[in-house]
Parts: structure tokens; C-alpha cells; sequence
């Protein structure tokens, strides 16, 4: 199954997650009343609040957060600080973070969350004032037993750390498990620098074997040299992977031979830039969709592969390692080459695990070590792996289709065991 033809506007993603939704429940048998109560979200909250700037001015704002479906456990999911966030992107969002909880069998239900603004206008001062108001606003229904924060664009382990503190410091007391992606030193976890490629990692493996890609050898392509593409690629060469091409949003090389990854990051890290990475000949960024290759990595924006450079693609295997990585046009090209396409909602679950790590820890003041966490990690996405490629065997379908079945059926187990109330 593909994913409804949507551009990307909050109301088509919103109207795209409920129709994944319909799509799945007439192939589960959901019943209606079930299906209507998945289709809508638990509470919405939107706030309205005024920021100060440091010239003294002061303006208006605008933020949301969603709770989806709280039947599996208290809700998790992103906040985003963005100029074109709407509600419908947070509801559409919220949902899909219910489907992810649900794939990984951790007891969270989704959320999602943000403010309208673009941080990057702000200066640090502002950030922290606009993200301690927002914590404020919407504190009522925040809470370690309740809704659980985490980072997701334009936030990170400093905007968690804001929020933990603003939290706190309306209880009177130190909380650290109202968010997770926090940094180590104040209730963090080990292991969520690398969460989402090593989850990403994982998926890959299992799904490679079912198709009989021998990794140690393989030739992987990974468009997006960013946080999670560096690391994800520095973990397929570590299990004898050759990575041929390397792209970021405006350059890319490739080496049939094989890119050294080491010097690929460093170079990253010191220019921004792939443009005169180390080992690599240049190339046109679009020409990376068409390298030959086994794998092919998309860990960069939403819908770098598109129904106009899908049939360019010439692996076996596509993993998404961004949300949204493959257009629906572009999906369903895949589909009909042969092409398997590793989910979102698995391929980048592993950062959403760890973050329910970090919460566990959190509660019981009992921290793990990295072995423990990455064990961990491996545990839950093989077996979200494994139930998965199941369910894409016993209904015939692709791993996407398989995926939201998987977890749309567990919600709608917990909200039918559950009752109703009163």
C-alpha cells in the first residue's frame, strides 16, 4: 500500500494518515465505531501566548499539543518549532507516533507538538523564553504518567533540558521524566545520539536476510549525510557494507570502490558540506537515485524520492531512515520494480525506543549502561522487524501495508480491552 498522494501541507498529511487508516481498517475488519474513534484524536490543546523579544518588542504565538490514542499508556511524541507547522501536521503526526508505539510494543500512545516560528530568527535568549512559556501553556496535560515530550525539528537535548526545568519548577521539585531526549548529565540516556541509525541498522539487517542481500559486501548509497546518515553509514561499513555514493541537500560523490566513512564524517563535520568529500568523484545530486547498488539509504528530507527520479532507483532495497522519505507516487513506482521499501514507521522507531528508555530510567532512578541499552534496542527492533515482515507474508502485502497493520491492530486491541468508560 502507498500512502494517498498529499503534498506537504498540514491538512493533505492529516487527510493521508486517515486514509492509511481507512485503508488498513477494511483489511483488519475493524468495525466502524472502532475504526471512527482511531480516526480522531484523544484532545487537542491550542495555545496562544505572547513572546518577548530582546529589543522589547512583543508578539503573539501559536502552538499545539495532541494527544492521538492513550489506551496503550501515556502519550509520547515530538515538538516541533517550525514557521509552517499547522494542527492538521500535528494530528497527522500524533497519529502515525500511536502506530510507531504500537509496532515496537512499547506502552506509549501518540502525541505531538510545536509552535509556529522559525528558531532560527530567534537568539537564545528568545529560545529559551518561547520554549519555557510553551511548557507553561500546555503543562496542564504534560506529565511523566501523562504525556512525554521529545525532540524532534528545530529541538533538541538543551530544549528538552528548558522544558524539564520550566516543568520542575512549577511542581517545586525535580521531574525528569515529563520529556526524554534530555542531556545525560540531568536524567538523559545513553545510546540517543546513535538511536535512530542503529534502529535503522537493525531493520535493514532483517530485512536483507529475508531477501538474501548479504550485507558484508553490499553496495549502499545514503542520501543524507546528516546526524543519523553518518552514523548509519559508519555502521553498515562496520558490517562490511562498501558505501558507493554519499549525497546531502545540495552535493554528491560517489566511489565504486568504496568511500571511506571516517574521513567522509570528518569532512562533514568540519564543512557542512559534501561537496570535495575525501575518496569520492562528483556527481549530480539527482544522479545518486540511479548509482547501482543493493541498498539504498534515504536519510534526508521528506520526499527525496519522488515519482520523478523513483524509476532512476536500481536497488533492491529501500530503507526510509527519515519520516516521509518516499512520495506516495514514488512508493508505489517501487512497488511495481520490485523494489522493497523498508517503512518509516519501523526503519526510524529506534530513536522513539530509546526515548521510552530514558522515561523507564527516569522513573526508577536506575540508569544502564550502553551495552545495556543497545541489547535493548537490538531486542525490540528485531522482533519489530520480525512481526512485521510476518504480517507482510500472512496478508501478501508490502512491509508499509504490513507495518500500519501491525500497529493500528494492537491499538485497536488495547481500545477494545480497555471498554468504555462509564
Amino acid at each position: 500500500m502507498t500512502r494517498p498522494d498529499h503534498a506537504t501541507n498540514g491538512a493533505q498529511l492529516w487527510a493521508a494518515a486517515q486514509a492509511e487508516l481507512d485503508q488498513v481498517a477494511d483489511r483488519l475488519g475493524l468495525d466502524e465505531g472502532m475504526h471512527r474513534v482511531l480516526r480522531l484524536p484523544k484532545r487537542e490543546l491550542e495555545v496562544h501566548f505572547p513572546v518577548r523579544f530582546d529589543d522589547g518588542r512583543v508578539d503573539a504565538a501559536t502552538g499545539w499539543r495532541v494527544h492521538h490514542n492513550i489506551n496503550r499508556g501515556p502519550s509520547s511524541g515530538g515538538v516541533r518549532f517550525t514557521a509552517d507547522l499547522t494542527l492538521d501536521l500535528v494530528r497527522a503526526n500524533a497519529m502515525w507516533n500511536t502506530w510507531k508505539a504500537a509496532i515496537v510494543e512499547i506502552p506509549y500512545g501518540g502525541a505531538f507538538g510545536g509552535v509556529v516560528i522559525n528558531p532560527k530568527r530567534l537568539s537564545a535568549h528568545e529560545l529559551e523564553g518561547l520554549t519555557r512559556r510553551f511548557t507553561t501553556e500546555i503543562s496542564p496535560i504534560i506529565g511523566p504518567a501523562q504525556d512525554i515530550p521529545m525532540p524532534d525539528v528545530n529541538t533538541d537535548e538543551q530544549t528538552m533540558a528548558w522544558m524539564m526545568d520550566t516543568y520542575s519548577m512549577h511542581r517545586g521539585y525535580t521531574i525528569r521524566g515529563v520529556v526524554t531526549g534530555k542531556p545525560p548529565s540531568i536524567g538523559g540516556t545513553r545510546g540517543q545520539r546513535e538511536a535512530v541509525s542503529l534502529g535503522a541498522l537493525r531493520a535493514i539487517q532483517a530485512v536483507a536476510r529475508q531477501q538474501d542481500v548479504a550485507l558484508d559486501g553490499a553496495r549502499v548509497v545514503v542520501q543524507g549525510f546528516g546526524r543519523v546518515g553518518t552514523i548509519l553509514a559508519e555502521m553498515l561499513a562496520g558490517v562490511g557494507a562498501r558505501i558507493v555514493a554519499i549525497a546531502d541537500d545540495r552535493h554528491a560523490v560517489r566511489n565504486p570502490a568504496g568511500i571511506e566513512v571516517a574521513p567522509a564524517m570528518t569532512h562533514m563535520a568540519e564543512h557542512d558540506s559534501a561537496e570535495g568529500l575525501p575518496g569520492g568523484e562528483p556527481m549530480e545530486r539527482e544522479e545518486i537515485f540511479g548509482e547501482p547498488c543493493d541498498i539504498l539509504v534515504s536519510a534526508g528530507l521528506q520526499g527525496q524520492i519522488s515519482g520523478m527520479n523513483a524509476g532512476m532507483v536500481k536497488a533492491r532495497i529501500v530503507a526510509e531512515a527519515a519520516n516521509g522519505a518516499t512520495s506516495p507516487e514514488a512508493d508505489q513506482a517501487l512497488y511495481e520494480n520490485g523494489v522493497t521499501v523498508i517503512p518509516d514507521l519501523l526503519c526510524t522507531a529506534g530513536g522513539f525506543v530509546v526515548g521510552y528508555f530514558e522515561w523507564v530510567q527516569d522513573l526508577q532512578s536506575f540508569f544502564w549502561s550502553d551495552a545495556e541499552v543497545t541489547a535493548e534496542l537490538e531486542r525490540v527492533m528485531d522482533d519489530a522487524a520480525a512481526a512485521v515482515m510476518a504480517a507482510a507474508e500472512r496478508h501478501g502485502v508490502d512491509l508499509r501495508t504490513a507495518a500500519l497493520m501491525v500497529g493500528i491492530g494492537r491499538a485497536a486491541e488495547a481500545t477494545t480491552l480497555r471498554g468504555l468508560y462509564p
